[in-house]
């Protein structure tokens, strides 16, 4: 799909599953593996913060019956609690896991890291796409 060796060279983007450059998912709440706004991938990331998704309430109950509460606020790691409308990168395995019990969020393809294509199908990601308004 690509190489891995280049993925990480400095100044290199990491691409998104449209095959472009890969555009910020959230900044407020800010999100990604590294709280850097951006869906990115790295090794170190065993979950693959990958997805991009505009959070409901249908999911964030969803994924706090699976056992991760993603609506509380955690003070100490500087974590408000997401809400409805929020955008956030989640776990590839947790998008296809909501999406098999028919609770999956709308995703940004353009926000969406293609290091998920490992483990969901584009085709799948399409039919839940949500496109970001253009900021002024």
């Amino acid at each position: 799909m690509f190489d891995e060796k280049s993925f990480f060279e400095p100044g290199r983007s990491q691409l998104n599953v449209l095959g472009g450059v890969l555009e910020s998912c959230s900044i407020d709440p800010l999100t990604g593996f590294f709280r850097d706004g951006c869906c990115n991938w790295h090794p170190s990331d065993i979950g693959s913060h990958t997805v991009c998704a505009r959070m409901t309430k249908e999911f964030l109950e969803f994924s706090k019956q699976q056992g991760n509460d993603l609506s509380t606020p955690i003070p100490e790691y500087d974590f408000g609690g997401l809400k409805e409308g929020d955008f956030w990168c989640l776990c590839a395995s947790r998008w296809e896991e909501a999406r098999m019990a028919k609770k999956a969020p709308e995703v940004v393809l353009e926000s969406t890291n293609i290091k998920c294509l490992e483990i969901l199908k584009i085709e799948e990601l399409t039919k839940y796409r949500f496109k970001k308004p253009e900021s002024k």
